[in-house]
């Protein structure tokens, strides 16, 4: 597998995915995370295209997989208020969003966490409480639940993870 950055060209795949996503996340228990606002929107990923922060996983020039990923200095406004908890450490760290797969290989969602944490080696992550899957993909990949954050998607407490 590979990551490169998404472009314009990829975009009717990425959203293949992510509508792919949204089903096997309410088929898992998890209909409220992306489902109801039928999260992300199209031009939230046009915007990190532009941006370049957008990345997609392939495999044999077949996108297999898509992603969010930044770094730097208090880069998630949404992660400076912490409850139950507190972060690991306080530096600059990577932050990985909207991960989602096609589903039709094995370990792409470890993949993209593997090559992510390889960037910056300090990743901080959150899910909704019903996304036992990914919880478990953060869990395996060695990540510590540090406590509960809020997004302004959705009124859903989202858990906040972090790796060193």
């Amino acid at each position: 597998m590979n990551i490169r950055h998404t472009t314009e060209h990829d975009l009717e795949q990425i959203m293949e995915i992510y509508a792919y996503a949204r089903r096997f996340m309410a088929e898992h228990g998890n209909p409220n995370q992306w489902g109801p606002t039928h999260w992300p929107p199209r031009e939230l990923i046009l915007s990190d295209i532009a941006a370049n922060n957008s990345y997609v996983c392939t495999e044999k020039d077949q996108i297999v997989g898509t992603f969010f990923f930044t770094q730097g200095e208090d880069i998630e406004p949404t992660y400076r208020i912490i409850e139950d908890g507190a972060w690991l450490d306080e530096g600059p760290y990577g932050v990985i969003h909207r991960v989602a797969t096609a589903g039709t290989i094995k370990g792409v969602g470890s993949f993209c966490i593997r090559w992510a944490y390889e960037q910056c080696h300090h990743l901080r992550m959150d899910t909704h409480k019903d996304n036992y899957v990914m919880q478990n993909l953060l869990k395996k990949n060695g990540f510590a639940l540090c406590g509960i954050i809020h997004v302004t998607e959705d009124p859903y407490p989202r858990l906040a993870y972090e790796k060193l």
